[in-house]
C-alpha cells in the first residue's frame, strides 16, 4: 500500500509539473514555428537581394548558409530559454564549446577566414590562370576552405585558402592583354639589324600579336659568347601561348635561312697522342 501511495504521489507531482510547464512549452512551440517561418522569410529576401546583384555564386551560397545558421542558433537559444534554461548558463556552455572547437581547428579556421577574404576581394575568379604557392594553373573551383587549380598536365592542385590569402598571387587574366618577353642570342659575327628585322616581320605576320602597342626588339645584353636580343610583344590572353610558340618556332627557322647563328655551348675534346 505504501508503494501505491508513493506511486500516486509521483503521478500527482508529474501532472502538477506538466501543468506548470505547459504554458511555457506552448509558448516555446509557437516561438519555434514562428522563428522557422521568419528564417525562411529572411532567406527568401536574401536570395532576392543576391539575384539582383552580381556576386560570386560561391559567396552567395556561403552568406546564405551563414545567415541561416546564425538565425537558427538565435532561435535555439530563445526556445531553450523559454523552457526554463538560463540563457547565461547556456551561452557559457556554447562559448566554452566554441573555444574548444576553435583551438582544435585553428588551421581550418585560418582557411575559412582566407576563403571569405578571397570571395569578398576577388583576387581571382573561376577560369583565371594564376601562379600561387609554386603552382601554375587555371582556377577550377573556389570553396570556403580550399581553391582547386587545373595544372598544365591536367592535374588538380588543391591549395588551402589561408596560404593563398596571405601570400603573393600572380593573376595572368586580370587584364585583357598580356606582354610576352623572348630572349634570343645571336653570334657576334651576325647582322644585328637583320635579326631584328626578322623578329619584327614575324610579329607583323602573326595576326594574334597586337599591332598596338607595337612589338619591340632591342639589344638586351652583350654576353660572353652572344649578343642577346629581347623581343617584346602584346597579345590577348586567349591568344598568348599560340603567339609565343609561333614566334619561338619561326625565329629559329628564319635565322637558319638567313645564316644568323644562335650560339650554343660546345665542348671540344682533344685526343692527345
Amino acid at each position: 500500500m505504501q508503494d501505491l501511495s508513493n506511486y500516486d504521489k509521483h503521478v500527482e507531482n508529474a501532472i502538477s509539473w506538466f501543468w506548470e510547464v505547459f504554458p511555457d512549452m506552448i509558448t516555446a512551440v509557437i516561438i519555434l514555428i514562428a522563428g522557422l517561418w521568419f528564417i525562411k522569410f529572411i532567406n527568401r529576401l536574401t536570395r532576392k537581394f543576391f539575384d539582383k546583384k552580381d556576386y560570386d555564386p560561391t559567396l552567395e551560397s556561403f552568406l546564405m548558409n551563414l545567415i541561416s545558421v546564425g538565425l537558427k542558433v538565435v532561435l535555439f537559444v530563445a526556445v531553450i530559454t523559454q523552457l526554463g534554461v538560463e540563457s547565461s548558463s547556456l551561452l557559457a556552455v556554447l562559448g566554452s564549446a566554441g573555444l574548444a572547437i576553435g583551438l582544435a581547428l585553428q588551421g581550418s579556421l585560418a582557411n575559412f577566414a582566407g576563403g571569405i577574404l578571397i570571395l569578398l576581394f576577388k583576387p581571382f575568379k573561376v577560369g583565371d590562370f594564376i601562379s600561387a604557392q609554386g603552382v601554375d594553373g587555371t582556377v577550377k573551383e573556389i570553396t570556403i576552405f580550399t581553391t582547386k587549380l587545373n595544372t598544365f598536365g591536367n592535374q588538380v592542385a588543391i591549395i588551402p585558402n589561408g596560404q593563398l590569402s596571405n601570400n603573393n598571387i600572380i593573376n595572368y587574366n586580370a587584364e585583357e592583354t598580356r606582354r610576352d618577353k623572348i630572349d634570343v642570342g645571336i653570334g657576334y659575327g651576325s647582322n644585328i639589324k637583320k635579326a631584328k628585322d626578322i623578329l619584327l616581320e614575324i610579329c607583323a605576320e602573326q595576326t594574334t600579336i597586337l599591332k598596338e602597342p607595337e612589338p619591340q626588339v632591342f639589344v638586351g645584353e652583350l654576353a660572353d659568347s652572344s649578343v642577346n636580343l629581347t623581343l617584346r610583344f602584346w597579345a590577348k590572353n586567349e591568344d598568348f601561348w599560340a603567339a609565343h610558340f609561333f614566334v619561338m618556332e619561326e625565329l629559329k627557322s628564319r635565322f637558319d635561312e638567313a645564316n644568323i647563328e644562335i650560339p650554343f655551348p660546345q665542348r671540344v675534346v682533344h685526343n692527345p697522342k
